[in-house]
């Protein structure tokens, strides 16, 4: 008897009559099992037949396992497989990206999500294949989005027998369920009961505050709050411990807080050796371990011996700058249902504790499910993908959340700019062997178009490290890196050769030789060879990056900063060998939050020559009139994107661009280029004070209305000018002058309505001021004697204000309305300045009093 025919007590086995039940009515359900209940490891065998128990299917079926992370499909392989008795690649196997372990007997395989969707679209039967199912579905990678719709395509169109399990440990399972019954109504819901086990929560909050993670960049006070808890958890409870962090680099600073202590550490991430992950999932032997893991550890992998999780609360998501071409992962809270199922680790074998390292109010508040990642990431590959499967616009595709339309053009206009797809979206042959290489389409151009010029292996070595980003200790250096994995021992070095002879496989399969000849090229070894046309590891690797992110392509601006093509800065890390080279081909960067330029994680040296070439589509030769530097400047340039290549002046430039460069002038500088003598100032004063009592015909004046339109009131000079000096000679007072309505005789009233002067009882004729809300007659008090009312303007609607002053011209009264001044505030104004100004007349009566400008002696002569 199996191991497997011994675990009856799994809680999921109680469930597998109503799973069978499923599948064979309707063909499609949802099973919802928490951790530990058994449904990645018992499953799988059951409906393939080999648990020989009678909730089987009766006889045995072919099941596909789908899994979102590569740990995750080896260790559920090695598990059931131990349960069967066997050894992996018998009865039960597994395949994933440059590693297959299966045979001719294999009824169980488990596949990463990215495999299946490779076999789907290469043959959308699946023949000899009965059950796919899909698992870990609440964590909405991509991938398992894309695989659920096309499976749904295939059993509604070729494979109506085909059966479909979505399976997680906390899903969505209406929604789920909806989806896979589609119009026949939602699919069964399976709900297996919960572990066996129970797992206790401890609020293990931080003290004190800390920072809020910012981009990538987690507070150091959170990470030596993690190791008091570590430390504490190791204190108060037995068994192993399993730590989770968002990313490599808290795990390497949690690791250094650690020393000391009498467990062993292991770290435990997507780019761990494996040999380390099969230490991790093989148990202890007695020692005491503490595990330090990301999310890859989150789920359908069971660690032996941990009983206790101290969760971090944070996880790391895809965020695109699509104005930008620029991608980066940001550290975020975790779920809920994270959270639940990195507790769940905590109880797969015994009842465990989980130390959260938040408050239970802040639990609360946390999101109940992560961001779908069509929601966040690339749509690259998946639009690639849905064009080859004959839906470039994913319209026709069953997904729980459609791609966000923005993203999916950005997408889309990268497919066309490889030659993916054409102008309708569809998949071009090339974009269909593009698809093949299992690449994203931006590394699959640069595959495809350098080995013709390299070499297939060099070409392959390349795009392998551009798959999978270096460790950092690698350097910023791509040819560096590059050589650095070729005499690796580390794990991302073994990854790096298996993804290499992949890609070269790849490229032989979509090249399509006949009778087994290599592409040409193919047999070009690294460091050089006729066939790869004599170029080094600097210039292959520069031609590489360059062919696959060509926006990216940079000339230095001085001091380790550059500008790519795309129009985005860059800059290099401080002390970068690179930062003497003149040109770059930037393989890898992201912006950090709130940051001016881009950061450079990874780069190529690149001459200018290989640059151009690679980014051909964004060359351009343009004839540029615009106003720059304060006048207008006429060139002819040659550009790579945003880089200018070389700039002549343009002798003639056409008059149009001359005259719509001065009007930009115009609207950036103000109209304060145009000559502004006095009475053109005033004559706009006037006009503007018209406009705004009577409105029409008197025209709008203001900064808006003059610069909307200058040719409509600085014609004929306006069409002849070609310089800011051209632009000086301007007068625009005459240039006023042509708006005034003269088409209806309004223009006669000018003089009258806004008289420049007005004169006063003196007889003096004194300016108006219109600058204000209303128009200001400044005049010495005494002149004002005998007149007993404001004046006014406007056809007798506006009074005009009328500014008092002394015999030596400074402000006494400010009034609208003149009588009631004399009658109430003169008496105040004459008995204090009577004694100050002695010479000048004071009347008691000033209504019937002589208004003058002289002084009394003066008068009396």
């Amino acid at each position: 008897m199996s191991r497997l025919d011994a675990v009856e007590d799994l809680p999921v086995r109680a469930a597998l009559p109503e799973l069978e039940a499923a599948l064979a009515g309707p063909g499609a359900a949802v099973l919802c099992a928490p951790p530990g209940t058994g449904k990645t490891t018992l499953v799988p065998p059951a409906l393939a037949g080999l648990t020989g128990t009678a909730d089987g299917p009766g006889r045995t079926r072919r099941v596909v396992v789908a899994e979102p992370r590569r740990m995750a499909a080896r260790a559920a392989a090695r598990r059931m497989a131990w349960l069967l008795g066997e050894e992996v690649g018998e009865r039960v196997g597994f395949s994933v990206r440059g590693e297959r372990r299966a045979g001719p007997r294999t009824v169980v395989e488990v596949v990463t999500t990215g495999v299946l969707l490779q076999r789907v679209q290469r043959d959308p039967e699946l023949p000899g294949v009965d059950v796919v199912v899909l698992d870990e579905c609440h964590e909405r990678h991509l991938d398992a989005d894309t695989a659920a719709a096309f499976l749904l395509d295939v059993r509604s169109t070729l494979r109506p027998d085909l059966g479909l399990v979505a399976a997680s440990a906390t899903t969505d399972a209406e929604g789920w369920a909806a989806l896979l019954g589609g119009e026949a109504g939602p699919a069964p819901v399976v709900t297996a009961a919960g572990t066996a086990y129970p797992v206790t929560t401890v609020w293990a909050p931080p003290p004190r505050p800390v920072r809020p993670a910012h981009g990538t960049r987690v507070d150091p006070a959170l990470l030596t709050h993690l190791a008091s808890v570590v430390r504490r958890a190791l204190r108060e409870q037995t068994g192993d411990v399993l730590c989770f962090l968002p990313g490599v680099g808290e795990i390497a600073r949690l690791a250094g807080l650690l020393g000391g202590l009498d467990a062993e550490v292991l770290q435990v991430h997507g780019g761990a050796p494996a040999a380390v992950q099969d230490r991790v999932l093989a148990g202890g032997g007695g020692q005491r371990r503490v595990v330090l893991a990301t999310s890859v550890a989150e789920s359908s992998v069971t660690v032996p011996g941990v009983r206790v999780v101290v969760d971090c609360g944070l996880a790391r998501e895809p965020r695109v700058d699509h104005a930008r071409g620029l991608s980066a992962l940001t550290t975020v809270r975790a779920s809920r249902a994270a959270a639940r199922q990195r507790a769940g680790r905590a109880g797969r074998e015994a009842p465990g504790t989980v130390y959260r390292c938040w408050s239970e109010a802040e639990h609360e508040r946390l999101p109940r499910f992560p961001s779908p990642e069509i929601a966040v990431a690339d749509l690259g590959s998946f639009a690639l993908r849905a064009a080859c499967w004959g839906d470039p616009g994913a319209r026709g595709l069953a997904l729980l959340d459609p791609p966000p339309p923005g993203a999916l053009a950005a997408a889309q206009e990268v497919l066309v700019s490889v030659g993916a797809v054409d102008a309708a979206g569809r998949a071009t042959p090339r974009g269909e062997r593009m698809a093949r290489t299992g690449l994203p389409p931006r590394l699959a151009r640069a595959l495809l178009d350098a080995a013709p010029e390299v070499g297939a292996r060099r070409a392959a070595e390349v795009v392998a490290l551009l798959s999978e980003e270096p460790p950092r200790e690698y350097g910023d250096d791509l040819a560096a890196a590059w050589r650095a994995a070729g005499r690796g021992g580390d794990g991302y070095a073994a990854r790096w050769r298996q993804e290499s002879r992949r890609l070269r496989s790849a490229l032989a399969g979509a090249d399509g030789p006949r009778e087994g000849r290599p592409p040409r090229g193919a047999d070009a070894g690294h460091g050089g060879s006729p066939e790869a046309g004599g170029r080094g590891d600097d210039a292959v690797a520069g031609l590489v990056a360059a062919l696959a992110y060509p926006e990216r392509v940079a000339r230095t601006r001085g001091g380790g900063s550059y500008l790519m093509a795309s129009g985005t800065g860059a800059q290099l890390p401080a002390g970068s060998a690179l930062a003497a080279a003149e040109w770059l081909a930037v393989a890898v960067a992201d912006r950090p939050v709130a940051a001016a330029s881009a950061r450079v994680r990874l780069a190529a040296v690149v001459d200018e020559e290989t640059a151009r070439a690679a980014a051909s589509a964004l060359h351009a030769r343009e004839r540029e009139v615009h106003w720059q530097g304060g006048d207008v400047v006429a060139r002819e340039v040659e550009r790579l994107g945003a880089l200018e290549l070389v700039s002549r002046p343009l002798r003639s430039p056409e008059p149009r661009l001359v005259t719509a460069a001065l009007h930009e002038g115009l609207r950036r500088e103000g109209l304060g280029l145009l000559r502004w003598p006095e009475h053109a100032v005033r004559l706009r004063e006037r006009l503007a004070f018209l406009h705004q009592v009577l409105g029409a015909p008197w025209p709008d004046v203001s900064d808006a209305a003059l610069l909307s339109d200058p040719s409509s009131w600085l014609e004929p000079r306006w069409s002849a000018a070609r310089r800011r000096a051209d632009l000086a000679a301007l007068d625009a007072g005459r240039a006023l002058e042509t708006l005034l309505p003269w088409a209806d005789g309004s223009a006669a009233r000018f003089d009258e309505l806004a008289p420049e002067r007005l004169e006063v009882p003196s007889g003096s004729r004194v300016r108006v001021d219109y600058s204000g809300q209303q128009p200001v007659l400044a005049v010495k008090l005494q002149e004002m004697f005998g007149c007993r009312s404001s004046p006014v303007v406007a056809g007798g609607r506006v009074p005009v204000v009328v500014h008092l002053l002394s015999p030596a011209g400074r402000p006494l009264a400010v009034t609208a309305d003149l009588a009631s001044f004399w009658r109430d505030g003169y008496r105040s104004v004459r008995a204090e300045m009577r004694g100050r100004y002695p010479r000048h007349p004071w009347p008691e009566d000033p209504v019937s009093a002589e208004p003058t400008r002289h002084t009394t002696a003066r008068r009396r002569r």
